[in-house]
């Protein structure tokens, strides 16, 4: 059986988190003469709340209760969103935020393979678009039959609306599909929707639960740079490609 794979974006293509993410919201910040900034370790907190407008609100309500609001506050959060997406975007197009090890890979075999492919994740579509011309290939967008974005579904993950909108989309079935994610939001999100997930984690997700995953993994691997398998059965497999996709779909659907 040959599987779609669908791919979150923010942690899971990219450490965009860290290294784009937070780098925009404190340069927005610095655009609104703010007296904020957000270090790694408040970001890591920050990163239980999904969507980056939400984030701010709650940063707002848990962290600075005596902040003085502006009267129209949905207003201010969306026009200091749109500066940080500005600087994101000004950053990933510069090309100085890498795929993660065997991302890039993996989905140019599946695309040569004619594997279908999406992506599912709660970041705009500028932000997926740029990262996926910059760090993968100038035409990849055209690559992903469905780009599952920003606010197309009422519900963030880890509500599963945006994997239920993209499965909708390509007239697909979960136990067709595996679903690519890098933290314990998205999995639910995954698991919700009925989808075989692949987690690959990074420095914020390390300690999740990640109950029910398939297949836990450090990253994807490249033959010359193994993928350490923190959870699951990859057999002798040291990186992911493929194969072990279809491998990793016939064994999840023989337990539905």
């Amino acid at each position: 059986m040959t599987p779609a794979l669908i791919f979150d974006v923010d942690g899971t293509l990219a450490d965009t988190e860290r290294d784009a993410h937070l780098v925009a919201f404190n340069e927005a910040f610095a655009e609104f003469c703010l007296e904020w900034y957000w270090s790694e370790t408040l970001y890591g907190e920050l990163l239980a709340v999904t969507g980056g407008k939400e984030r701010i609100k709650f940063y707002l309500d848990q962290y600075l209760p005596d902040f003085p609001r502006p009267d129209d506050l949905d207003g201010f959060i969306a026009d200091l969103h749109k500066a940080k997406t500005k600087y994101y975007n000004n950053l990933i197009a510069s090309g100085k935020i890498p795929l993660r090890p065997g991302v890039k890979r993996l989905i140019q075999e599946a695309h040569e393979m004619g594997l279908r492919l999406a992506i599912a994740t709660t970041t705009t579509l500028e932000n997926v678009t740029t990262l996926l011309e910059a760090s993968l290939d100038p035409q990849s967008v055209a690559w992903f039959e469905v780009i599952g974005a920003g606010n197309v579904v009422p519900k963030k993950k880890p509500a599963p609306d945006i994997y239920r909108y993209v499965l909708e989309k390509m007239q697909l079935t979960a136990k067709d599909c595996i679903a690519f994610e890098d933290s314990e939001n998205g999995l639910k999100a995954a698991s919700a929707a009925g989808l075989p997930t692949v987690i690959t984690i990074n420095d914020y997700t390390c300690e999740q639960d990640f109950t029910g995953a398939l297949v836990v993994l450090d990253h994807l691997g490249e033959p010359d740079r193994p993928f350490s398998v923190i959870q699951g059965d990859v057999g002798t497999a040291q990186y992911v490609d493929v194969a072990l996709t279809k491998l990793i779909l016939t064994n999840a659907n023989k337990f539905i």
